[in-house]
């Protein structure tokens, strides 16, 4: 799970990725003439740090790091990535499988340039543990000792 920080502390999240709106478009009307105006990053992106809230060791992130607005889709995804690659692997260790996992990208808006940009993500994994042999599940351990119990004096041979 990747967020970003803003420079005020304030964070917000949603989802989507990155559409690139802001500074009207990059274009401007001079005299009947069209003409591209240069694009500056605004300080707040210019200050946005992102940072990895998982317990993972093994991921990007784990100290704040700066990433471009126009970037931020596919560097966000990949963080992601790396946590599907962890539960894959976590998956396939013997007595696990994995069930699912699911990968979702928040988008914010910058409050000062008004460009959307994806703010973080967050992958979500379920894994079955099994233990096929039953003597070294405790939940069959505890079963086979009440039916023990439960079956002590069941069969008993009245005619005998």
């Amino acid at each position: 799970m990747i967020n970003s920080i803003a420079p005020n502390n304030n964070s917000i999240s949603y989802s989507n990725y990155n559409i690139g709106y802001g500074e009207k478009n990059n274009i401007s009307q001079k005299q009947g003439k069209t003409s591209q105006v240069k694009k500056t990053e605004c300080q707040t992106c210019k200050n946005r740090k992102y940072v990895d809230g998982s317990n993972e060791s093994n991921v990007s992130f784990k100290t704040p790091g700066h990433i471009n607005p126009q970037n931020s889709a596919s560097v966000v995804a990949s963080h992601e990535r790396e946590h599907v690659k962890n539960a894959v692997n976590e998956g396939n260790k013997k007595g696990n499988k994995l069930l699912s996992v699911s990968v979702s990208l928040e988008t914010s808006v910058c409050p000062e340039c008004g460009r959307t940009y994806v703010s973080g993500g967050t992958t979500r994994t379920i894994t079955k543990k099994s233990i096929d042999e039953p003597k070294l599940n405790p939940y069959n351990q505890g079963e086979e000792m009440v039916k023990r119990f439960l079956m002590q004096g069941a069969n008993i041979d009245l005619v005998a």
